[in-house]
């Protein structure tokens, strides 16, 4: 084994382009990981992959540009949940960006993110399996790719990636799941609302282990955390948030309320 093995493996996760096998790399590496069979070892002559793999399809289209459909419609509710199929795809490969990217965090990180991954990646299974029970598949619909637009922005630094990814662009997920299981349920789509149950209780976590490492670096580095969080907020989305928020949620996931009344306080 390599000094960098566990950065190898996870570089070749993100750079699998079938989603299958991307699955198949995902839940076995980090099992691996989890077990203590693959470790950490120094970065070597390791250079991070610096685009993640994916399949031809789904075609990638401004957000502006993905219509709407009606939840009463079966083509409705197949392009929610392929939308958060989508999502869940680029989750697997941003915990495993943060695995390869930065090297010279502590082991206990590499293992916080691979865990993530293994969820992403069941997670990507569930939605997929309920897909193709409404006839359908990932790649059917167009997509787009806002959430490695921010991957790529904060790839100069792991503090940025923490206080951005996780705790901004993850932590909406927190916010508009539920009412998402609300409607699903409304028109009688208990299966997909189930799925999403599980995703947004499994979410949480995601988002409390991008809590914690934010934290961590933030002291480690003498900077204050909820004014470094507003500031990089600030400088890479404008200070703004779409509310309202989820608070239990967002608290459980590591927020406090003085960051939650600062964030409603920018909502239009």
């Amino acid at each position: 084994m390599t000094a960098c093995a566990l950065l190898t493996a996870a570089a070749g996760c993100l750079a699998e382009p079938d989603p299958d096998a991307k699955v198949a790399s995902t839940r076995a590496t980090a099992a691996r990981v989890l077990s203590g069979e693959l470790v950490r070892g120094p970065a070597g002559g390791h250079q991070p992959v610096a685009l993640p793999g994916r399949p031809q399809q789904p075609v990638l289209v401004a957000p502006r540009e993905l219509h709407q459909r009606g939840l009463d419609r079966p083509d409705g509710r197949a392009a929610l949940i392929h939308a958060v199929a989508h999502i869940e795809f680029n989750a697997i490969n941003l915990a495993w960006d943060a695995v390869q990217r930065f090297p010279d965090m502590p082991a206990e990180f590499a293992r916080d993110w691979a865990s993530v991954a293994d969820d992403e990646a069941r997670h990507f299974t569930l939605l997929r399996q309920r897909l193709r029970e409404l006839g359908c598949d990932y790649g059917d619909f167009p997509a787009h790719d806002g959430l490695w637009h921010m991957a790529r922005d904060t790839a100069y630094d792991v503090l940025a990636r923490m206080a951005l990814v996780p705790r901004v662009l993850e932590a909406r997920g927190l916010d508009v799941t539920p009412g998402m299981i609300k409607r699903l349920r409304s028109v009688g789509d208990g299966a997909t609302a189930d799925c999403l149950v599980i995703i947004l209780r499994e979410e949480v976590r995601h988002v409390a282990i991008g809590s914690r490492w934010f934290r961590w670096l933030c002291e480690q580095r003498g900077l204050p955390p909820q004014e470094t969080f507003f500031r990089l907020l600030a400088e890479h989305l404008g200070g703004r948030m779409r509310c309202p928020l989820n608070r239990p949620a967002r608290l459980e996931a590591g927020f406090d309320e003085a960051e939650l009344a600062r964030l409603e306080a920018l909502c239009g």
